[in-house]
């Protein structure tokens, strides 16, 4: 039988060392369990963490019918339980948020039974207000469970990821997971199917501009990528085992977060193309999960990559083209604003292209040598991607394919975060890509 908490239950207990200094890791969080049910046993997984006598079990219309009502009724020996409910559609936004502390304000801490959106909005409600909280997982979505930062919608629309703290404990009943919509899993998949072209966008990044690397999120998660790959096919039959390796490399990715602080390991320009979308699809956004859009845009960022490190001469950028009216003009003041301040702390004047051009030549024989190794065949990833159920391109996830090459193009302009895309972008390789790069 498979122990799905081998590493992980090293790491939490802080028995397993960094490679990179050698320390014991140092994670924020009192327990971690991913079993294939954990029926009958909420009471004793929660109890030692001492969230307190009165605990709000918030869940949603959906994960509330999958687990919340069954976590409720465990928990009910361990003191007053209220059983908050969410609409199906929650986002992470401030007034979710607000909401989330209204509906819970009686309660010394929470237990959140769901993810994606609804765990971030009570991990960002209780940061705020100081409370404890720990977290069932219901599908196998996304990264962000043991994360300690929170994916928040800003009044004014604006999609940042912003410092807020770690549950005390998370709870991962593979089973329930399994049973959800093949889409929630394939979402997950999609997440995690960015670390080829996030570690390639990362490291160079690192070596052009001596930003902050870090090889140890990596490792956590090297020996569980081939078996999620492998086992890629069996979450659309809804396989316990697929979505546990699955699970693994979700966790794994998160816990690269508490290692390093930041997220650049498993999230750059593919993600940036997908808080893109978020933002400014309106309604033409056709409902789809976050994973979902980061899958599509990891296959089409890895095939510009490759595109690129085929290339003998590195490619040559000129001054980036930035003004900010055009920003406004694109995304109205508030948020076009945020953006030009956002994309002007790593856009080029000429002098600076001229020098970066010069550093790229230099170093690109080196360069694409390392960059090679972090490679996934694109081929690999689409079919892995379809395999579990996947859409793996704009059209399949129901997006105009006009919006999808603006959010290809533009994608840049939400983050400070220099990636492939600014390369391509800047050096007039882009729009072509985009025009013949089937979607």
């Amino acid at each position: 039988m498979t122990d799905w908490n081998a590493l992980i239950r090293d790491v939490v207990k802080g028995d397993w060392p960094d490679p990179e200094t050698g320390k014991p890791a140092n994670v924020p969080f009192e327990t971690i369990r991913i079993e294939e049910t954990l029926e009958g046993g909420a009471a004793d997984l929660v109890a030692p963490l001492r969230i307190g006598k009165r605990i709000a079990v918030v869940s949603d219309v959906n994960t509330h019918e999958a687990l919340g009502r069954r976590v409720a009724k465990e928990l009910r020996g361990l003191g007053s339980i209220d059983e908050v409910v969410m609409p199906g559609d929650t986002h992470c936004d401030e007034p979710t948020v607000a909401r989330v502390q209204e509906l819970t304000r009686h309660a010394d801490g929470i237990v959140v039974v769901g993810s994606g959106s609804l765990s971030d909005s009570c991990k960002f409600a209780t940061f705020k207000d100081g409370r404890k909280y720990a977290c069932f997982g219901t599908a196998n979505t996304m990264n962000g469970y043991a994360a300690s930062t929170a994916s928040v919608t800003l009044n004014n629309g604006y999609k940042t990821s912003l410092p807020a703290h770690a549950p005390r404990g998370i709870f991962i009943d593979l089973k329930v997971c399994a049973d959800a919509p093949t889409r929630l899993s394939a979402a997950g998949l999609g997440d995690s199917l960015c670390r080829p072209t996030a570690q390639i966008d990362w490291w160079a990044s690192h070596r052009l501009f001596g930003t902050f690397y870090s090889a140890t999120p990596y490792a956590l998660m090297a020996e569980d990528e081939p078996k999620m790959i492998a086992t890629a096919g069996d979450l659309a039959k809804h396989d316990v085992a697929a979505n546990g390796h699955l699970q693994r490399v979700l966790m794994l990715c998160g816990f690269g977060v508490c290692f390093t602080g930041v997220s650049h390991h498993g999230s750059m320009g593919e993600h940036q193309v997908s808080h893109w979308i978020d933002m400014f699809a309106g309604k033409d956004h056709p409902g789809t999960k976050h994973g979902q859009q980061v899958g599509v845009a990891s296959l089409a960022i890895a095939r510009l990559q490759n595109e690129i490190l085929r290339m003998d001469k590195p490619p040559k950028i000129r001054a980036t083209h930035i003004v900010e009216a055009e920003f406004i003009g694109r995304y109205g003041k508030a948020i076009g604003s945020m953006c030009y301040g956002e994309a002007k702390k790593k856009a080029f004047d000429a002098p600076g292209a001229a020098a970066f051009n010069d550093k790229l030549a230099g170093l690109w024989p080196e360069l694409r040598q390392e960059l090679q190794s972090f490679v996934m065949d694109p081929a690999k990833m689409a079919a892995t991607l379809k395999a579990a159920g996947g859409a793996t391109t704009a059209t399949e996830l129901g997006l105009p394919v006009s919006l999808w090459r603006q959010s290809m193009k533009y994608a840049r302009d939400v983050r400070n975060r220099w990636s492939f895309l600014d390369l391509a972008d800047d050096a007039g390789l882009l729009d072509e890509f985009l025009a013949r790069d089937p979607q």
